[in-house]
């Protein structure tokens, strides 16, 4: 069996046929592929779907451990040499599931592969081809709403998308997977630094062409998850003297986002004050990692240096703010590096 793909479903009736139908199409070679479906307790008829439709597809049942959980649950259960994670919200471009998983056979220094994601009703527009991650932590979508012509070619990215990427199972299992404890959003972002610390790369394939019915929705429990994650995977990964070289840069990116939670409205305020909790007791309860602090630097200086505020919504100020503090945290990264 070389490819286990395994797709995490809560209540994606709605999505899965179209999912399924394009995954099926895409693995001709039924010897070679094998598909799971791990139904994280939905309330819809989901796993009605997969049964009556799909009985070449393994549905797994599963409490709502959420994506990492479920994607976790589908691993243990998998049985090919390669590892494919997908969102039920993508459709499968022909091609795209081979082209995923042949990096790992030319290049041993790849650990971690992510699709070219383009938007479902605007295929020519980019969703994420990976993810660029700023030495902060904060992680975006590499390409966002471009055109898909811009990025033709393949080439090492800081992150992958959860959405569609790929890993070999031995290395998986050899990292713990993902995270669990993060239970949804920025995942992808630290099984990612957990591959780049391990002195492996992830890559982006331009030729592994993955639509995604992406909508971005935004709401403040939203933004609280992914700070706590995001300081989560900084605390867990770096050693204490790392974390203190990242300070800095840490205390500028708090300005920005702060700025933009106070910006956003009530709901939005409360979310700092959570955050800081959090990381007090994160940080009692959080072990120093095993990694050496010169590998971590080297991956550090490895990650961007600029905040990219795109997506933001509140545009005018958080840009004016945003252009005067890059400066200041190009400044920070260099220093987070020892100055090279």
């Amino acid at each position: 069996m070389d490819v286990s793909i395994i797709i995490v479903s809560y209540n994606s009736q709605d999505d899965l046929v179209e999912c399924l139908d394009s995954v099926i199409q895409a693995c001709p070679d039924q010897t070679r592929y094998e598909i799971l479906v791990v139904d994280n307790d939905s309330q819809d008829a989901s796993r009605l779907v997969v049964q009556q439709q799909y009985p070449m597809v393994r549905l797994l049942e599963n409490s709502n451990t959420g994506y990492a959980g479920g994607n976790n649950y589908g691993a243990a259960m998998a049985r090919g040499e390669y590892l494919l994670f997908l969102n039920p919200d993508t459709v499968v471009m022909p091609g795209a599931i081979d082209a995923l998983v042949a990096p790992f056979k030319t290049d041993p220094t790849i650990g971690l592969t992510t699709a070219c994601l383009v938007h479902h009703q605007h295929p020519q527009s980019i969703n994420a081809c990976g993810n660029e991650m700023h030495y902060t932590g904060l992680t975006y979508c590499r390409g966002a709403n471009q055109p898909r012509t811009a990025y033709q070619t393949s080439s090492y990215v800081d992150a992958v998308s959860g959405a569609a990427c790929a890993i070999r199972r031995s290395l998986f299992t050899t990292l713990g997977g993902f995270d669990q404890q993060f239970f949804m959003y920025v995942e992808d972002s630290d099984l990612s630094l957990r591959v780049r610390l391990y002195g492996l790369q992830c890559f982006y394939v331009a030729d592994a062409v993955i639509q995604h019915k992406y909508h971005m929705k935004y709401t403040a429990q939203k933004a609280f998850l992914i700070e706590r994650n995001r300081y989560s995977m900084l605390i867990k990964n770096f050693s204490p003297s790392v974390l203190g070289r990242l300070l800095p840069g840490l205390l500028l990116a708090e300005v920005i986002t702060g700025s933009y939670f106070l910006l956003r409205g009530p709901q939005y305020w409360s979310i700092k004050p959570r955050l800081y909790q959090h990381i007090w007791r994160y940080w009692r309860t959080t072990s120093t990692p095993a990694t050496s602090p010169i590998q971590e630097l080297a991956v550090v200086k490895a990650l961007t240096s600029q905040l990219n505020f795109q997506s933001l919504h509140q545009g005018r100020v958080t840009r004016l703010l945003a252009g005067m503090v890059n400066p200041l945290l190009g400044l920070a990264h260099r220093f987070a590096g020892g100055w090279a």
